[in-house]
């Protein structure tokens, strides 16, 4: 019989331990993207948006993992196209209240009754107009972009690993809403595939009902799949607390959400500046308090947990200080922020702003490159034949 080392077995259980690829802390990541979406809410400045969105799509070309649930950027990347477009299609059709003298061309214009001032369908559509709703809806593309590019680089099946006990439950919901999305644009993406390579019309919409029924039959299949393993995983059950820690940890979560919700109204004001951070921090602590407790409610082991490492605090601190330093800047110069529409004007590049945002591309050089997928090993070659003898 053959004998196993035990410094193999030990070295092996270590490695069973770690974190395959010493990849990042999800959360690291969805702190960093979030963090550049708040950067992006202060400015309609469209080449500081334009920037961010380069940023973000930098990190995510050169750190995205091979994996089906990182393949989710375009489609948030279409949806910011289909949100510009929109945006502007209903600002051509119903008019804007921007003000302007640069006429573009001038539609029918549909009258209204009396009661209904205010409301316009057609008339004169003005490029003042047109900039400062495509000016308004970047920000939101920039946003949504920035939501994509988390998606795309972090593991949502660790990331629920990570969340506090007390947010298991709503963890588990949302992880599964942001994998059905990948999921299903890889399903689309393979029955397309399949039905160019049969020689069949995969676009129109003939080609759209007859993909829709099996992608929805997959989806069906998965949804059904995932819930008998969560069944059989116990998922659901909780232990038994004292009445008083319940009392106690619904307290705690609703002050604290309200100590949110007062502090973060008093940020925003001007009035309440003197009492939104106690507030804030206050509204904090009591939240995090009431999940601490919340999670003796759930029984549940962590295999392998991701650790927050350096590497985890760079990309966080990054995001961060891009969020801060733009927040600093729409207080010391709103107008290099919030370029005018009227009169009409180039948008010019603020540069200590644009610096600012370009600490943004931290992770791409502090966080390890993904895995490639090792390719297919050739095929053996063909013996030769054998040579009859003469």
């Amino acid at each position: 019989m053959r004998r196993t080392d035990p410094a193999n077995c030990r070295a092996a259980g270590a490695a069973g331990r770690a974190v395959p690829g010493g990849a990042l802390h999800p959360g690291a990541w969805w702190l960093w993207a979030l963090a550049l979406g708040t950067a992006a809410t202060r400015t309609t400045n469209p080449l500081l948006l334009a920037l961010l969105i380069a940023v973000s799509a930098y990190v995510v070309v050169t750190r995205r993992p091979h994996a089906p649930w990182s393949r989710s950027y375009g489609a948030f990347v279409k949806l910011a196209l289909a949100v510009l477009l929109i945006r502007l299609l209903f600002t051509t059709i119903l008019g804007s209240p921007i003000p302007g003298t640069h006429t573009l061309l001038t539609l029918p214009e549909v009258p209204f009754p009396d009661w209904a001032q205010g409301i316009r369908l057609g008339g004169r559509v003005t490029a003042e107009g047109l900039t400062f709703a495509l000016y308004d809806a970047m920000k939101l593309a920039t946003l949504l972009i920035c939501v994509g590019a988390a998606n795309a680089l972090a593991n949502p099946s660790r990331l629920l690993k990570s969340l506090p006990g007390a947010l298991y439950e709503m963890g588990v919901a949302v992880v599964v809403a942001l994998t059905f999305a990948p999921n299903l644009i890889a399903d689309v993406q393979r029955l397309r595939a399949a039905r160019r390579l049969r020689g069949r019309p995969d676009r129109g919409v003939r080609g759209l009902l007859q993909v829709g029924l099996p992608v929805l039959e997959g989806a069906l299949e998965r949804s059904v799949a995932l819930a008998a393993a969560m069944d059989a995983r116990g998922y659901g059950r909780t232990a038994q607390v004292p009445p008083a820690v319940r009392r106690t940890t619904a307290a705690l979560t609703l002050a604290g959400l309200l100590g949110v919700c007062a502090g973060t109204y008093g940020l925003l004001t001007a009035a309440g500046g003197t009492y939104g951070v106690p507030v804030l921090l206050i509204g904090v602590a009591a939240a995090l308090a009431g999940l601490w407790l919340g999670g003796r409610r759930t029984v549940r082991t962590r295999y392998r947990p991701d650790r927050w490492d350096t590497r985890a605090w760079l990309v966080t601190a990054s995001g961060a200080v891009v969020a801060a330093l733009m927040f600093l800047a729409a207080a010391r110069d709103p107008a290099a922020l919030h370029p005018g529409v009227v009169p009409l004007e180039a948008p010019a590049l603020p540069l200590w702003p644009a610096a600012a945002v370009l600490i943004g591309l931290l992770p791409a050089f502090v966080t390890p490159a993904p895995d490639h997928p090792a390719p297919a090993p050739a095929p053996a070659p063909a013996p030769a034949p054998a040579k009859e003898p003469s």
